[in-house]
C-alpha cells in the first residue's frame, strides 16, 4: 500500500467474495442460476473489481443494476453478461438500452409504449409484477389478469420479453404473517408463470429469490437468484443467520494521527458535548463523516485498537474522531479498525447500523469515493 492511501481506506477481499459466491451458488436449486445484484458500485465495493472476479473467477453471467449508467459500465467490465436494470431508465435513451444488448425492467404498460416508441430497436426486457411490494410493477388482483396483460406486451412490436420478476417484501423476517406473505407474494408470480406457459408463452426467466429468501427458503421455480447484500457477506437482517462460511468482504480502516493527555474537566470537539470526568489519554484517528463515518456514532461508536474496543468521544468531525485509549495501547501512526476484525474482536457494518438505527446496507453504501477501496486477491495484500 502507497503511504498516501494510509489515512481512510477500505479493504476488499476477493477470495472472500469467490467463497461468498460459491456458497450462494450451492444454496441454488440445480436449475437457478445466480444474478449478481452490483448496484450503487457493488454496494460500495467497487463493481468493476467485483465484477470482473464474479465473472472471470466465479462463472457468473447475470447481473443487476438500478440504473443506464451502472449497466453501461458494467457492459464494459463483462461484454458477455447479462445484465437487467431492475430500475427505471427514461424512455429517451431506449435506444442506448438496445445499443448495449441490456434487459430493461418493465414497470408498466404505459412504460412499455414509451420506450417503444423512442426506439428503432428491439429492447430485451424483464416484466416487473407487483406482488406486494407496493413500489413498481404490473399490479393485477388474479394471475389470469397479470397474465392477460403481459400477453399482451408479448406481443409488442420492438419489444422482447424474457422474462418476469417480483421483489419479496418481507423474506427477511420469521413471523407468521410475514412468512404467509411472503407464500402469497412467491404463489401469484409462479401462478402467472403458468398461466402463461398454459397459453403457450414460455419466458425463459421467472425470478423473486432475493439475499433474504436465500437465507430462508429454498425453491425450483426460481431461475436466477438475485444475491446483494449476502454476496457481501452482510445480513438482509440482524436477525437473520447467514449460512455457514458467508463473511464480510469489506474492512474499514484508519490511522491515528495524533495521541495526547488531557486533564479532567477537558471538552472534546464540537459543541462541547464530551466533558472528560479524569485525566484521559484521547488519540485522533482519521476518519469522518465526509468519509462515509456516520455523525450518528458521536460517543456512542467504537473503534478496535490492537483488538481492543475504544470508544468514540465526543462528535464525530467531517474528516477525523477523536476515541478513549486511557486503557489501551495507541501510538501515533497505529492502524485501526472501524469495521472488521482485529485479533478476537470484531465490528461489523450490521453493529454499526444498530447503533444509530439505520441497516448494513446504507453503512457500508456510504462509505465515500474518497476513501480508496484495497483489494486483496490472494493471501497477500495488493492495491
Amino acid at each position: 500500500m502507497k503511504p498516501y492511501l494510509k489515512r481512510a481506506w477500505a479493504e476488499i477481499s476477493l477470495p472472500q467474495l469467490r467463497k461468498n459466491a460459491e456458497i450462494i451458488k450451492s444454496l441454488c436449486a440445480r436449475d437457478t442460476e445466480v444474478m449478481a445484484v452490483v448496484k450503487a458500485d457493488a454496494y460500495g465495493h467497487g463493481d468493476e473489481p467485483v465484477c470482473r472476479c464474479l465473472s472471470e473467477k466465479c462463472g457468473i453471467k447475470y447481473f443487476a443494476v438500478s440504473n443506464l449508467d451502472e449497466a453501461i459500465a458494467v457492459r464494459g467490465f463483462c461484454p458477455d453478461a447479462e445484465i437487467l436494470i431492475l430500475g427505471y431508465t427514461p424512455p429517451e435513451y431506449a435506444h442506448e438500452i438496445a445499443a448495449n444488448n441490456i434487459i430493461q425492467g418493465i414497470v408498466s404498460t404505459e412504460y412499455a409504449d414509451m420506450l417503444r416508441n423512442n426506439s428503432s430497436e428491439t429492447i430485451r426486457c424483464h416484466i416487473k409484477i407487483d406482488t406486494g411490494m407496493g413500489r413498481i410493477g404490473l399490479k393485477y388482483d388474479t394471475p389470469e389478469a397479470c397474465a392477460d396483460e403481459i400477453e399482451k406486451l408479448c406481443s409488442s412490436e420492438r419489444l422482447s420479453v424474457e422474462g418476469i420478476y417480483t421483489h419479496f417484501a418481507a423474506a427477511d423476517s420469521d413471523s407468521r404473517d410475514d412468512i404467509e406473505y411472503t407464500n402469497r407474494q412467491q404463489k401469484f408470480i409462479c401462478d402467472t408463470y403458468k398461466q402463461l406457459k398454459k397459453r403457450g408463452i414460455n419466458l425463459p426467466h421467472v425470478h423473486f429469490m432475493n439475499s433474504a429468501a436465500l437465507c430462508s427458503r429454498s425453491t425450483p421455480d426460481s431461475t436466477l437468484a438475485r444475491a446483494g447484500i449476502i454476496l457481501y457477506g452482510l445480513h438482509p437482517d440482524v436477525s437473520m443467520k447467514l449460512p455457514d462460511g458467508i463473511e464480510p468482504v469489506m474492512e474499514l480502516k484508519a490511522v491515528i494521527s495524533h495521541v495526547k493527555t488531557v486533564k479532567k474537566g477537558d471538552c472534546i470537539s464540537y459543541g462541547r458535548t464530551f466533558t472528560a470526568e479524569k485525566n484521559m489519554r484521547i488519540a485522533t484517528v482519521t476518519i469522518g463523516y465526509a468519509d462515509g463515518y456516520s455523525r450518528l456514532l458521536s460517543s456512542k461508536g467504537e473503534i478496535l485498537v490492537h483488538g481492543q474496543r475504544c470508544r468514540i468521544v465526543g462528535r464525530v468531525c467531517m474528516d477525523q474522531l477523536m476515541i478513549d485509549v486511557t486503557d489501551a495501547q495507541a501510538d501515533s501512526g497505529d492502524i485501526v479498525t472501524l469495521i472488521g476484525k482485529d485479533g478476537n474482536a470484531r465490528i461489523t457494518a450490521d453493529e454499526l447500523a444498530s447503533a444509530y438505527g439505520t441497516i448494513g446496507y446504507e453503512v457500508i453504501c456510504g462509505i465515500s469515493k474518497r476513501v480508496p477501496r484495497i483489494y486483496i486477491r490472494e493471501s497477500a495484500r495488493q492495491s
